[in-house]
């Protein structure tokens, strides 16, 4: 058997680095090799993830300085930044300052989905904390990139990416008009680990609302996504809604057709985007949040009316949306095929 790669994780009590740790204990290749936590190290993972506890029992969360000292001695093949943006460069750019050896990075935060660090300013307000180490980064969707053109990758976020996997082949089809109108709904653990007036239970349970309606910042993030994958500008407009349950996303795409394309034309296009592509299956019926809860799968669907289509979106927020769609770039990084310890099935029944 292959000696398994020893993986990093930072920011490591988060919902996101919980399904890391639970994909790399079953990975064939990769493993874990150090979780660092500022608020709880030397506690047990086990103690903050009990669902983990047969696999991880003897893993303790580290300090930042132990991870940055067994990375320097090689003694990590890779490293997972799962830290609220903002954090996350900085603290990137700590580890790889002076770094000489050969470990790959993927963040899951904000800080590298746009190369432009002007822009992540006028998004997010905020100075970029580690702009020289913008160009290291590539963000996209897996399924949308044949190379990764740099040594470190960024994944595009749970929204993000479900919107991407509609708005990308819909761009490259010439089938519609560049203009996206955009409803997502996702869950709660969507929002992290730590209590907000918007996810507190009784506030969500039964209950459906907008929030930062035609303002949220992922809409540029897709954009900026769309078009360097694509070379084409798209205008997309976006709603986010929180739902009534804990993890998931469906995002709904509607637009307007050209050229007298229709639904079968649509559907297509999407089924020849992604024939080859082991995560994302394209259906005849509408998908449901159900049909991929837990696993790296998504759904696709698209319909048509005259000139007018929808294109309807499932996916995990915490695995295709995070922790999955970060492991696959992890493994296309390390040299794996993109599918390592990715194909667990769903529980669906949840």
């Amino acid at each position: 058997m292959t000696q398994r790669l020893p993986i990093g994780i930072v920011g490591g009590t988060g919902y996101v680095s919980g399904e890391l740790l639970r994909l790399l204990a079953t990975h064939p290749s990769l493993r874990l090799g150090c979780i660092a936590s500022a608020s709880q190290p030397g506690t047990a993972v086990a103690e903050v993830f009990p669902n983990l506890a047969n696999c991880l029992d003897e893993a303790n969360f580290a300090s930042l300085d132990d991870l940055d000292s067994m990375w320097r001695d090689g003694g990590l093949s890779g490293l997972f930044c799962a830290t609220p943006h903002g954090a996350a460069a900085p603290i990137i750019a700590g580890l790889l300052e002076g770094y000489g050896g050969s470990g790959r990075v993927v963040d899951i935060s904000a800080d590298f989905r746009f190369a432009d660090v002007g822009i992540f300013r006028e998004v997010y307000g905020q100075e970029h904390g580690a702009p020289e180490l913008a160009g290291e980064f590539f963000c996209a969707v897996p399924e949308h990139a044949a190379r990764i053109p740099t040594r470190h990758a960024a994944h595009p976020g749970c929204f993000a990416t479900a919107m991407l996997l509609g708005v990308v082949p819909l761009l490259r089809s010439g089938l519609t008009d560049g203009r996206f109108h955009i409803a997502g709904v996702t869950g709660s653990t969507g929002s992290g680990r730590s209590p907000l007036a918007t996810t507190h239970h009784p506030e969500r349970h039964s209950n459906l609302y907008a929030y930062r309606p035609l303002t949220h910042r992922h809409a540029p993030e897709v954009q900026a996504v769309a078009r360097q994958m694509t070379g084409e500008d798209a205008a997309v407009r976006f709603v986010p809604h929180s739902g009534p349950f804990a993890r998931g996303i469906h995002v709904t795409i509607q637009g307007n057709l050209v050229g007298g394309a229709d639904g079968s034309a649509l559907l297509a296009a999407l089924k020849q985007a992604y024939q080859d592509k082991s995560f994302v299956e394209v259906v005849d019926s509408p998908p449901r949040i159900k049909d991929v809860i837990g696993s790296n799968r998504a759904r696709i669907t698209a319909t048509a009316e005259a000139e007018s289509y929808a294109v309807m979106v499932v996916l995990d927020n915490l695995v295709k949306g995070a922790a999955g769609g970060a492991m696959q770039w992890m493994n296309r990084l390390l040299g794996l095929a993109e599918t390592e310890g990715l194909t667990i099935p769903g529980p669906a029944w949840t």
